[in-house]
């Protein structure tokens, strides 16, 4: 019993430190809406500016805590003032990755100037032993609890009785009002920036004597810190106390009396993560930004013959270099590799993921074993590794299902390093016999020696053809129905789910593919030498290659390339040092450098600048004629003589019945016993005052919405309790009052997003063929219908307000619905713009066999086109008939018309 006391009090110690750290995150995100993942960074470096000037340059303890605080302020500011406001309009891609700029430039810098070894400090606080309740805790554990309940308590008092902690609040819930009550948004940032930052350099130095001085053991502190972020919802100063002192009592329990599971303890801050995403299905509530644009994406188009000449050079270069030069080669490609993973993943899916490097471990763990215990040759072993890491991907892609963005950043580094802990730091199983790691020996290749110990040379050449086999799988895809439904996840998960795609399936997939990539990598990694030494693969070190990734573009094929030579021990490294000698050892540095300058001035990275200038080459050495691309077949629009004489296809013929439809928003009832049926070929209108419960009843009718009751049904079939993407599939789609279109996409590729249908087994065969087919012949006369034919090669931002209106809802009409819901069509058009779309809702209902519910607020249009009219107040029907009838009801004027005179509605 004194043992678990005296542990606990420990622990209290430590999870004071975690919760300090802890408070200065949320201090970052309440006054700037940015989780700043290089917080353990500058920590670090106040914990080291501290040290130095206090053991090399003899300064007394306490101005040197001060120096070191005020040096974590001072970056915090910076990184604020250079890297976080220039990309306020960015995507939260590239603001995430701008914290982890900072976070690699610092380390760099620490790990160059003092090394990455231990160093004993010690400590200034009271150190004797205490005695309470029969357990002996040394006295600064308390010390720290209370600093740690000093700071809490004068925290919540800053942000709650005074001026500055109320504009924060202001800012953090709305910056356009905060800004017009005069508070201003980059000040208020400033701030907090440099509070939270001075707290991260406070606790580095108080927590340094306690688990010892390293630039990884400090920046590593942020899980744990991260953790209790989230425990407090990062908002709650007390809150988020309490998590920490949690973490930190059960980390110092599991290390005394969980000894028998390797890493269990250090796997804490984790599953306190895990606990509290299932608890609340979702995580950090993200602040919204305005403008937010995604990085830009390639086609994925092959070009065989420069492709052809490219690989027969580095072929050629492969053979004839020494063998240095050969190593730095396999080290490029493999990097390349783990790069290649992360634009699948995060380019195409859009899902942030910091697990490249666990999982590339995880394939090399996988492999190893199968050559070393089981005696498989390098062919089956790769295989092995390969394909036995996606069942891991797809455990890892789980959290992807209930959350994205910076959520699952977190979450998925935190599984990275629990499979750190847990299984490459375990000797029992990370090692074989008499080796430092597990003994793979020397590698055959089909009966031919690829060793890369003896032969360095065919061992990039057989790493060169597996990158580019591993490039054109991934083109592939890209160009695939497959791959335009991950991008179409990427630009708007709800569209994506109300024209039939799965987003969870689509999510799975990615995260399977970038797992058998980065397993690849792994293996090529791991068999270079005689044996698999799995510090190669620092889950941390999955922060660098997602920050190479964006250098390099993280939307373009050739990115690995680029990103890839700003790595020590690759080509760029090599060459540096043949031209400076020593210069590889800044390598790290020079990366993160080059990464906040992309950032800043370049945030589709260097790939897409290549492309360009590539572009421009080939359209200097070859005639427009034949340079020019032809538009695909499918695209191609059928003349009048050839649209006059087909029929028009007509939508399966289903009825939509709704009945008692209930949507209760906390004690708000947004829609009160809805009842309603759509038939083929008719149009229903469903008219009422703002916040009269319409779109609430789309969104409830199409699945998008958990807080209702009541039954759907199409035809007989219930879909009442099915998913989103489940309804539009049974033939229920519906367009968007703000449009929601793939906006990374063309006209065409938004239309082919609705409706490819793949076969079950597309996610197989589009790896190495892609599959495409002509549009379908409905979607082409929608085309027509909508005046779109002369724009279908346009990206989707350059079309007018008008054009945007029509796409929004040929897309809808293009996944062949049998029952079409229109949400606000009309809003923003003109009254000539208003007529024809209302000729073009009569025609499909008319001509194409639709059912169609109609929300508008033109009440005009409504009456003119609709065969029945539904009237809506506060969630309640208050009328239905024709619109006659509507037109003359009492209660509607009352209700909805107001003082609208009669002749008005006529």
């Amino acid at each position: 019993m004194a043992d678990i006391l005296r542990f606990a009090l420990l622990g209290l110690g430590l999870g004071a430190l975690y919760a300090l750290t802890a408070h200065g995150i949320v201090l970052v995100y309440r006054g700037s809406g940015v989780l700043n993942l290089a917080h353990g960074a500058i920590g670090m470096a106040g914990a080291y500016v501290q040290w130095e000037l206090a053991v090399n340059e003899g300064v007394p303890y306490w101005p040197a805590v001060a120096c070191g605080v005020l040096t974590s302020a001072a970056l915090g500011v910076l990184t604020h003032l250079l890297v976080i406001r220039p990309l306020r309009r960015a995507s939260s891609l590239a603001r995430l990755v701008g914290t982890l700029a900072v976070f690699i430039v610092l380390t760099a810098v620490a790990v160059k100037r003092y090394g990455d070894s231990l160093q004993l400090v010690p400590g200034k606080l009271p150190t004797r032993l205490l005695t309470i309740a029969g357990a002996t805790v040394s006295e600064d554990r308390l010390w720290l609890l209370g600093i740690a309940l000093a700071v809490t308590a004068v925290l919540h008092l800053l942000y709650r009785r005074t001026l500055f902690g109320l504009g924060t609040t202001a800012v953090a819930e709305n910056e356009h009002v905060a800004a017009s009550l005069g508070w201003s948004p980059d000040l208020v940032a400033t701030g907090n920036w440099a509070l939270g930052s001075a707290l991260a350099g406070l606790t580095g130095i108080l927590i340094v004597p306690v688990i010892g001085l390293s630039v990884t053991g400090l920046t590593t502190l942020l899980l744990s810190a991260l953790a209790a972020a989230l425990v407090g919802r990062f908002s709650s100063f007390p809150v988020t106390l309490a998590g920490g002192l949690a973490i930190g009592v059960v980390q110092s329990e599991l290390t005394r009396f969980g000894t028998g599971v390797t890493g269990l303890a250090s796997s804490v801050p984790f599953l306190f993560i895990a606990l509290v995403l299932v608890a609340r299905g979702r995580a950090l509530p993200l602040r919204g930004t305005f403008l937010e644009r995604l990085p830009a994406l390639g086609s994925g188009r092959v070009r065989p013959v420069p492709l052809a000449c490219t690989v027969a050079v580095g072929l050629l270069l492969v053979s004839l270099s020494t063998p240095l030069w050969a190593d730095a080669i396999t080290s490029t490609l493999v990097l390349g590799l783990i790069i290649l993973s992360i634009i699948v993943v995060t380019g195409y899916a859009g899902q942030v993921s910091l697990a490249a490097y666990a999982l590339a471990g995880t394939g090399a763990f996988i492999a190893g074993h199968a050559a070393a215990d089981w005696g498989w040759p390098f062919e089956l072993a790769l295989l092995a590794g390969v394909l036995g890491t996606v069942p891991i991907g797809l455990l890892f892609a789980l959290p992807a299902v209930r959350t994205r963005g910076v959520n699952l950043a977190i979450i998925t580094l935190g599984l990275g390093t629990t499979l750190e802990a847990m299984v490459f730091q375990n000797t029992d199983l990370s090692t074989t016999t008499g080796s430092d790691g597990i003994a793979v020996g020397k590698q055959t290749l089909f009966g031919i020696s690829i060793s890369g110990v003896d032969h360095p040379q065919r061992y990039a050449a057989v790493v060169l053809v597996l990158f580019v086999a591993a490039t054109l799988v991934v083109a592939n895809v890209r160009r695939s129905r497959t791959g335009r439904r991950l991008i179409a996840v990427r630009a708007n998960e709800r569209a994506a789910a109300a024209l039939g795609i799965d987003v969870r399936a689509a999510k799975l997939y990615a995260f399977g593919l970038s797992s058998a990539v980065a397993a690849l990598a792994g293996v090529l990694t791991g068999f270079r030498s005689t044996s698999v030494v799995f510090s190669d693969f620092a889950s941390f070190d999955s922060i660098t290659a997602l920050g190479l990734a964006v250098i390099g573009g993280v939307g373009f094929l050739v990115g690995p390339l680029f990103g890839a030579v700003f790595a020590a021990g690759t080509v760029g490294a090599r060459f540096g040092d043949w031209v400076l000698p020593g210069l590889s050892a800044w390598m790290p540095l020079i990366g993160g450098i080059i990464l906040v300058l992309t950032l800043v001035g370049n945030q589709d990275g260097i790939g897409k600048e290549v492309g360009r200038q590539a572009a421009g080459v080939r359209r200097r050495l070859f005639p427009k004629a034949l340079f020019q691309r032809a538009r695909p077949r499918a695209a191609v629009v059928p003349s009048e003589e050839e649209t006059v004489a087909p029929v028009v296809p007509r939508a399966a013929p289903l009825t939509l019945h709704v009945r008692d439809l209930t949507v209760r928003y906390g004690g708000v009832v947004a829609v009160d016993g809805l009842s309603l049926d759509v038939e083929p070929g008719r149009v229903v209108g469903l008219i009422g005052p703002n916040g009269a419960g319409k779109t609430s009843a789309i969104d409830a009718v199409t699945g998008f919405t958990k807080a209702a009751s009541g039954s759907v049904r199409l035809d007989q079939r219930d879909v009442t309790r099915a998913p989103v993407h489940r309804r539009a599939a049974a033939g229920l789609s519906r367009s968007f009052q703000s449009l929601e279109l793939f906006e990374d996409m063309t006209v065409l590729d938004n239309l082919y997003a609705a409706c490819d249908r793949p076969g079950r087994w597309a996610w197989l065969t589009d790896l190495i063929r892609p599959g495409s087919r002509p549009l379908p012949s409905h979607v082409l006369i929608a085309v027509r219908e909508f005046g779109l034919q002369d724009s279908l090669d346009r990206p989707v931002g350059d079309l007018s307000y008008g054009e945007r209106r029509l796409l929004a809802i040929a897309r809808a009409v293009a996944a062949s619905p049998s029952v079409l819901l229109l949400d606000e069509p009309a809003a923003g058009l003109s009254d000539d713009e208003t007529r024809e779309l209302a000729h073009l809702v009569r025609r499909l209902a008319e001509d194409w066999g639709m059912g169609v519910l109609l929300v508008e607020h033109d009440v005009d249009m409504v009456l003119s086109v609709c065969d029945q009219v539904l009237v809506l107040d506060f969630g309640r029907r208050i009328c239905a008939g024709t619109p006659e009838e509507v037109r003359r009801d009492p209660a509607v004027r009352a209700a909805y018309l107001g003082d609208l005179e009669p002749e008005t509605l006529a």
